[in-house]
């Protein structure tokens, strides 16, 4: 791994497609915090991690990382009172300041007129901000997650053109419940009551026994993701 990890200094690397697709090959089997490293090493301060406030295991490792790594969080203006705790509880637990994005309140909402293009109008267009000046950015998107994240890439080009790092593509829900247990990480209560996905909250339920973990989010509109990983 360190062969390919090298400190910026001036401007970061422009890699091509080819040196992408060699790293994810290379990054596949790296842990977590290998791949982070790697991610901060070669773009500096011109990388961010969107987090969502699930849980804060990217966040975790990241810091330990980098202190200073840049968190992002959007608020959409309907968020479940314990995803905003949860937030309030990074920023005691890790001494960090998330750059937070609030996304303008419209009226009516936008989630009961148009619930299928509320998250493009909404976070797709903050996260747009956030990335501004960026080269690249980190999320927590997991295989496991869902069959449309089945086949995440460690490492790849988003739609933006920016690189996008997934270092916890193969991690699975037991890694992530251990590793929370282990070294203590925040996260959302609504995990121990059976919201296994925790979108806002208007377009977020409970998970009932036997369906898939996502199954809870925009339950009976045919919609699978926000369109911030797309």
């Amino acid at each position: 791994m360190e062969s390919h990890v090298a400190r910026v200094v001036g401007d970061p690397p422009r890699l091509t497609d080819e040196d992408l697709e060699r790293l994810d090959r290379e990054l596949e089997t790296a842990d977590a915090v290998d791949v982070v490293r790697w991610a901060v090493r070669t773009f500096g301060r011109r990388l961010s991690l969107a987090a969502s406030m699930q849980d804060a295991v990217l966040i975790d490792i990241a810091t330990r990382v980098d202190p200073a790594i840049d968190v992002v969080f959007i608020d959409t203006g309907y968020h479940f009172p314990e995803t905003l705790g949860t937030l309030e509880a990074v920023r005691r637990h890790y001494g960090i300041e998330p750059r937070v994005l609030q996304v303008p309140r419209s009226d009516p909402p936008l989630w009961k007129t148009d619930p299928v293009n509320c998250c493009s109008a909404a976070k797709v267009q903050q996260l747009e901000r956030a990335l501004q000046g960026r080269l690249a950015w980190m999320s927590g998107l997991r295989r496991a997650d869902s069959a449309a994240r089945a086949t995440a890439p460690i490492v790849a080009r988003d739609r933006r053109g920016l690189v996008k790092v997934n270092p916890l593509a193969t991690w699975t829900d037991l890694q992530v419940a251990d590793y929370i247990v282990r070294w203590n990480v925040p996260y959302n209560p609504l995990l121990d009551r059976g919201y296994l996905s925790i979108g806002c909250a208007p377009c977020t339920r409970p998970v009932r026994d036997g369906e898939h973990k996502r199954s809870g989010r925009w339950p009976g509109i045919g919609k699978t993701e926000c369109g911030l990983h797309l």
